[in-house]
């Protein structure tokens, strides 16, 4: 007699409480495609912080030092490979950083160098 009532099955929420959106690749939508055409897959965006690519990077050359301690040149080579990648990932963040803190020196120096030619064009 219990199963005459069933319960309808209802999905889990999704874990950071948004809804997943039911769109096919196929759409013209700009925002499931880079610019390079490869589909977004909704990182979080932790490639982007220079201390998670490095600890990833260490992590990688370290499996590939145990698996050639262990007899394994191939996979030591695919783990050099991995290890690589995330060391151009990583100089790549660091030179967008310090470009980044160049130009903000010199918008500061600019902006600077404006006020006292200013404070200059006052006094005549």
């Amino acid at each position: 007699m219990n199963n005459i009532r069933r319960r309808n099955f209802r999905s889990r929420q999704q874990k950071g409480g948004y809804r997943r959106r039911n769109s096919s690749i196929s759409s013209n939508s700009s925002s499931s495609f880079n610019a390079n055409g490869n589909v977004n897959f909704g990182r979080n965006g932790s490639m982007n912080n220079i201390h998670n690519v490095e600890k990833t990077m260490q992590k990688f050359q370290q499996l590939a030092k145990d698996a050639q301690s262990n007899g394994d040149p191939i996979l030591a080579q695919n783990y050099l490979q991995h290890a690589d990648h995330y060391l151009r990932r990583y100089n790549e963040l660091n030179n967008r950083k310090e470009n980044l803190s160049v130009k903000s020196k010199n918008s500061e120096d600019t902006h600077s160098g404006d006020i006292s030619s200013n404070k200059e064009l006052s006094k005549v």
